[in-house]
């Protein structure tokens, strides 16, 4: 093998480790401020427009072959009948309890908050890499009266 081939092959590979090391920690702060308002946004976007398919579009491959804009549409109803609308959280920091992690199975884990009014949106987002970037595959999300 001649030195370039060897030279492209090392920094190929170089490359690919870099990219699956990060992987496999936690973004930085603005980086995972920005995954978790995304992914709450463009699930409140979607349930005041009654909409789902932006939603859908950013979902992971698994999930979005589990959940169709029609099955998200009807898991989030609820969301929809009380005229839920938490777009108020673009313009505040997440609260995380307990910190992001990136689990064993490589799935980065975000539980938390936000300090909204008059109740508390409670959220519990799941990530896997895809695509080189982190793609949304589980979301879960409550609004509970504040204590």
């Amino acid at each position: 093998m001649s030195t370039v081939l060897r030279l492209v092959a090392a920094l190929v590979l170089m490359l690919g480790a870099s990219a699956a090391q990060a992987q496999n920690k936690v973004p930085s702060d603005r980086v995972l401020e920005a995954l978790v308002k995304s992914s709450l946004l463009s699930l409140n976007d979607a349930n005041v427009t009654g909409n789902y398919a932006v939603l859908h579009a950013k979902l992971s491959k698994p999930f979005r072959e589990q959940f169709p804009p029609e099955k998200l549409k009807a898991t989030f109803r609820e969301f929809q009948t009380n005229g839920a609308d938490f777009d108020i959280i673009a313009a505040m920091p997440p609260a995380y309890d307990p910190a992001p992690v990136v689990d064993e199975d490589g799935k980065l884990v975000v539980k938390g908050s936000f300090p909204t009014e008059p109740s508390r949106l409670r959220f519990e987002l799941e990530f896997i890499p895809s695509d080189g970037e982190w793609k949304l595959i589980r979301i879960y999300v409550k609004v509970d009266p504040k204590s």
